[in-house]
């Protein structure tokens, strides 16, 4: 539970009457542990409300009560030394300067002033701090998830890793709005205190950005609306791109499927949010243009049908197959929802419908577990967006976060629209470290087994060996792929190098049961360079093809032997775009003009076996990104690629392609309130 107050963003009330919204009282837990869910949730809902009471009530019995206190009487025959107005007359007569004592100095002389607008110090940002208002909790409030493509994760990143805002959880967004506010509460003091010039600069630029979401009145009806964007972007692309990281490879990663081809892409919308106490929504749509392409030659699609365990055209109809994109490709005009929700704040919880955005892991290059690499699945969400202490276990654990979310798969036609779920939780057991578990599950499908709340339980609790009767049956418990991620500042460098890893396996427990068959992706990030405070560089290896030559031909990640369009939504792949049997990297060095802007340039690699794809692919390319604020309002985003590729068993020899891309985003200040 926290209040608005003059010190911060959020804070806890006074005298310490209620624990802070992070972590110091119980409100709710696990999916995963369900008896203490409702045990918690029932206690905070308890609890809260009397802490909420105390705290509101303790300033006004002080108020009270000093207002009560009266100045003592002087004694008898003591002279009051208040002083009285009096005359001139009764006045002592001033000392001549000459009489004064020897020890009496001159003022120093005044200070030279600027004379000149060149003579004035530069600003400097500072963490700004509200008027106060009176403030009922914010506890029971919703407030939307913040874009996974919004500035504001790299500069809370870069924050977290400058030593600050400990309660971040890394491996677990997207984040909400109120959620990033108590993240920003809890680090205020040390912030202002740092004397951090980049940490303060980051405090007040994203304070400033959550703002809107964060006033809210004590005695009227609160609830507000407002378009948060409007954008347009422009990408052409000459040569002939990538986009199939189930087999060859994609060129525009992690971008939220959206469709691209050689010459012009379109893609022009606008974003919108709205709350009204516990209950919030969010939108953003977009038109979308992309030029038709070639696609794959028969020849092509059959290999790679063949690779998948498709056996022909006859047993499977490869034009409804999205992972295999068999020429021609039409042109791509329409209208697409990115993100579309509503959602219910319940006891730290936010309870969520609609399309909405999943990042798992701690990388920014790729998710083993889930990205947006893909089109974002319509789904079913119980996300814990605050931290949670739990007595007795948090002891060991430290605080911890879950999420779970279930809806159907697109794109899909062997079985014909399956579902999916995934939950993961985090513990955090010091401000230091971070790790957590994930486990997902493909299930059902026309032609297999009913999507059923029968089947799906299966699949949920079942993590035994699967025989191949079952598997081919009504009860096959589905796809299980299961990850492990971890997040470490490390010692005597807490404010410089963070180390972080992700990791994927199929059909075992955990990957760290099963190395050899594991995938990885290994990173550090350096939040500065000594003597260049605004430059940082960040490096990631991932790889899928299991090491010491302990390959599967392609069939050991993301492909199932009953789900062989496998770990895909609409196509592409919702994972790490690096694929199924792949190995490489990605480093970027970014110099930051602000938190909101800045200049990165990337290298990004990746290579598939020769057992999996004949001939292999090797694809590298080179990215240089700039981020401008024109005014206040108005974004520019620019982007410029070049890229190399060698898939003999598309094109023969060496192919290359470069795109462009110009963005220009409006962000209304206006916001309605109701």
């Amino acid at each position: 539970m926290n209040f608005l107050k003059p010190g911060g963003i959020l804070a806890p009330p006074a005298h310490g009457a209620c624990a802070s919204g992070l972590a110091h009282a119980p409100r709710g837990a696990t999916a995963f542990i369900v008896g203490i869910v409702f045990a918690g949730c029932l206690i905070s809902g308890v609890l809260a409300p009397l802490a909420l009471a105390q705290a509101l009530a303790q300033p006004a019995s002080n108020g009270a009560a000093s207002s009560q206190v009266q100045a003592p009487a002087p004694s008898a025959g003591v002279q009051s030394q208040t002083p009285t107005k009096s005359s001139p007359d009764q006045l002592p007569p001033p000392v001549p300067y000459s009489q004064a004592p020897e020890t009496q100095q001159t003022a120093p002389p005044a200070a030279q002033l600027p004379t000149t607008a060149d003579q004035l110090p530069p600003p400097q940002p500072q963490i700004h701090y509200v008027n106060y208002e009176p403030i009922k909790s914010i506890q029971g409030y919703s407030s939307s998830y913040i874009p996974l493509d919004s500035w504001v994760y790299p500069a809370m990143m870069r924050l977290y890793s400058l030593g600050f805002v400990d309660t971040e959880f890394l491996g677990l967004r997207p984040w909400t709005t109120m959620s990033v506010a108590h993240m920003l509460d809890e680090s205020s003091a040390k912030i202002r205190d740092s004397g951090n010039d980049d940490a303060i600069a980051i405090y007040a630029a994203v304070e400033d950005e959550i703002a809107p979401d964060l006033h809210i009145p004590l005695d009227n009806e609160y609830g507000h609306a407002r378009i948060a964007s409007i954008y347009t972007r422009i990408m052409g692309i000459a040569g002939t791109p990538l986009r199939d990281s189930f087999h060859l490879g994609q060129t525009d990663v992690n971008d939220y499927g959206r469709p691209y081809a050689g010459g012009f892409n379109i893609y022009t919308g606008f974003s919108a949010k709205a709350q009204y106490g516990r209950f919030s929504m969010y939108f953003r749509g977009e038109y979308q243009h992309a030029p038709g392409w070639s696609g794959y030659s028969p020849e092509l699609a059959l290999t790679l049908a063949r690779i998948d365990a498709f056996a022909s055209f006859s047993s499977v109809p490869l034009p409804g197959n999205t992972t295999i994109p068999l020429g021609p490709i039409s042109a791509a005009n329409r209208p697409t929802i990115l993100e579309g929700y509503v959602s219910m704040h319940l006891i730290g919880n936010e309870i969520s419908f609609g399309k909405m955005d999943t990042w798992y892991g701690p990388a920014v290059g790729g998710g083993m577990a889930w990205s947006n690499n893909a089109e974002n699945v319509y789904s079913f969400r119980i996300n814990r967006v605050e931290p949670l202490y739990l007595p007795y276990v948090s002891r060991f654990t430290g605080s911890l976060r879950y999420d779970f979310f279930v809806g159907p798969l697109k794109g899909h036609n062997d079985p014909v629209s399956p579902w999916v779920h995934s939950e993961k939780i985090s513990f955090k057991p010091t401000p230091n470290f971070e790790f957590g578990f994930q486990r997902t599950v493909i299930w059902g499908g026309i032609g297999h087994q009913p999507v059923t709340l029968g089947t799906f339980w299966h699949s949920f609790y079942s993590i035994s060996d699967t025989s191949a009767e079952e598997k081919y049956s009504r009860h096959d418990p589905g796809a299980r792929f299961s990850s492990v991620d971890f997040t470490w500042r490390l010692p005597y460098l807490r404010k410089w190098l963070t180390l972080y890893s992700d990791s994927e396996t199929h059909d075992d427990v955990f990957p760290i049961t099963a190395p050899r068959r594991a995938a990885m992706r290994p990173g550090l990030y350096l939040s500065h360079i000594p003597g260049a405070p605004k430059l940082d560089v960040r490096v990631e290896g991932a790889y899928t093809a299991a090491p010491a030559g302990n390959n599967h031909g392609g069939q050991a990640q993301y492909i199932e032997v009953i789900q062989r369009n496998g770990y895909t939504n609409n196509g592409l792949l919702t994972g790490d775009w690096i694929g199924r049997e792949g190995k490489g990297g990605q480093a970027w060095l970014t110099y930051h003009f602000s938190p909101r802007e800045w200049a990165q340039l990337s290298f990004r690699q990746n290579k598939a076996n020769r057992d999996f794809i004949p001939g292999g692919t090797t694809q590298s390319d080179i990215d240089f990104s700039l981020v401008k604020r024109l005014s206040p309002q108005l974004e520019f985003k620019g982007d410029v690629q070049y890229e190399r590729w060698l898939i003999p068993i598309y094109k023969a020899g060496l192919q290359h392609d470069t795109s462009a891309t110009f963005q220009f985003t409006w962000y209304p200040p206006q916001v309605k309130h109701f």
